[in-house]
């Protein structure tokens, strides 16, 4: 769904004045005071508040009706009806309604609808650089033009696929002698990307990782890195993650820790993998910097269940 002019639907709470619009027709008793302006009673497009009302009034409106906001994600709102569950996601004036009651779905539309000029793209397709495509084994998620985009940006359409997103035993973490970058924005960039590539690209959750390790002072040799990490992705374009239809809803975290493995710092490394019917939805490296087993475990068993609670709806 989309909403039309979302931002001119916030309401302002405070005073806010605007010079007075060119072709606007002054009433003749106010023609003769300088340097007039207007009072601005609802949000217009460019104001700095614009966003911040729009969300608040669409906060109040779901939240009247039932709907709760989750403390892991503020954009997604959940109302659970008995045994039926709509599920709301927006993002600026982008929303996505999915539910397990069609009937309880159309209702919330039709509430949408009396405050707000809404516009029915019908089911869901693409939604922020995710396509989304449903079959009888169930819905498929991938990121095929989002990656397109980036080999596009980066030239490397005649590029040589690569069959591995980063080489096992690579010296990234331990290499100065690499030349410093002289456009660290452009790395940045592209870093930022695959690590919402990592989505529905779960196998290069590694390599991106350690890639984001040198953001604030990347070499020549991390950029070599990511380059090589788009060359996998163009080997792996049109993989993603299948939702199945035919398999319980369950979700299993699974940890492993190696202490001194960290190249770097010599501390103990964890890996945390999570995933959800046998998709894995997360995997993040940590370092612990202590290795005393007692405290080392249970920093390990809280950073499972803080990790966990983000795929876990209503919380």
């Amino acid at each position: 769904m989309d909403v039309t002019n979302a931002f001119l639907h916030g309401e302002l709470h405070e005073e806010v004045y605007m010079s007075i619009p060119p072709g606007t027709v002054v009433p003749p008793q106010f023609a003769h005071i300088p340097n007039l302006v207007c009072k601005l009673v609802k949000s217009l497009y460019g104001l700095r508040q614009a966003p911040r009302e729009w969300f608040l009034k669409f906060c109040t409106v779901l939240i009247q009706y039932g709907f709760k906001q989750t403390h892991t994600d503020h954009s997604l709102f959940v109302l659970k009806v008995n045994n039926s569950m709509v599920a709301v996601l927006v993002y600026v004036d982008d929303i996505l309604v999915t539910g397990n009651d069609l009937k309880l779905i159309n209702t919330v539309k039709a509430h949408l609808a009396k405050h707000f000029l809404i516009k029915d793209l019908g089911p869901l397709h693409y939604f922020l650089g995710i396509e989304a495509a449903r079959s009888s084994a169930g819905i498929f998620l991938n990121q095929r033009k989002y990656t397109l985009d980036i080999i596009k940006d980066l030239k490397f359409e005649n590029a040589k696929p690569s069959l591995i997103p980063m080489e096992q035993h690579h010296t990234l973490l331990s290499n100065t002698t690499s030349p410093l970058l002289d456009n660290i924005t452009s790395y940045r960039q592209l870093v930022g990307r695959l690590i919402y590539l990592t989505i529905t690209c779960p196998d290069i959750s590694y390599p991106v990782h350690i890639l984001s390790q040198f953001l604030s002072a990347p070499r020549a040799c991390h950029l070599d890195a990511a380059y090589k990490v788009v060359r996998y992705l163009k080997h792996t374009i049109g993989q993603g993650i299948l939702l199945s239809a035919h398999s319980s809803l369950s979700l299993t975290a699974f940890a492993d820790a190696d202490s001194g493995a960290c190249p770097q710092t010599h501390q103990s490394l964890t890996d945390i993998a999570i995933l959800f019917n046998s998709i894995q939805l997360n995997n993040k490296n940590i370092i612990i910097r202590s290795y005393s087993p007692p405290h080392h475990y249970k920093s390990l068993h809280e950073r499972i269940i803080y990790e966990s609670s983000f795929f876990r709806i209503g919380i």
